[in-house]
């Protein structure tokens, strides 16, 4: 989570949000950096446009918290929630040193988060 993070901060800072920049800012927080995660995370947010991507997911909360699929949320709700839970798995398996295929998997998870 501190990498995404790092990237927030990038972005409200007016920063690029670039391998070197996303170190720095980990480091300075006293994470041990993975260059990998590091990687994965500029190359998922590369196409991603962070300002309109908070702006729609501070909605999704507002929504979710009416009672989302219990007052009658569409099955697509139901279905991102899923999407969300299956990134995170493969997010998690990076983690524990998985191969280079499992960091892509990470990074696209990312970037469904971001838009």
């Amino acid at each position: 989570m501190e990498y995404v993070y790092a990237a927030l901060i990038l972005n409200e800072s007016g920063d690029e949000i670039n391998e070197d920049n996303v170190t720095a800012v980990l480091e300075a927080a006293g994470v041990d950096v993975e260059e990998s995660r590091v990687k994965a995370l500029v190359a998922a947010l590369e196409d991603v446009d962070i300002e309109e991507a908070i702006e729609s997911a501070a909605a999704v909360p507002a929504a979710g918290a009416s009672g989302g699929a219990a007052s009658g949320g569409s099955a697509e709700e139901s279905e991102d929630t899923e999407e969300e839970s299956e990134d995170e798995e493969a997010a998690d398996e990076a983690d524990e040193g998985g191969d280079e295929e499992d960091e892509e998997a990470s990074g696209e998870g990312l970037g469904d988060l971001f838009g």
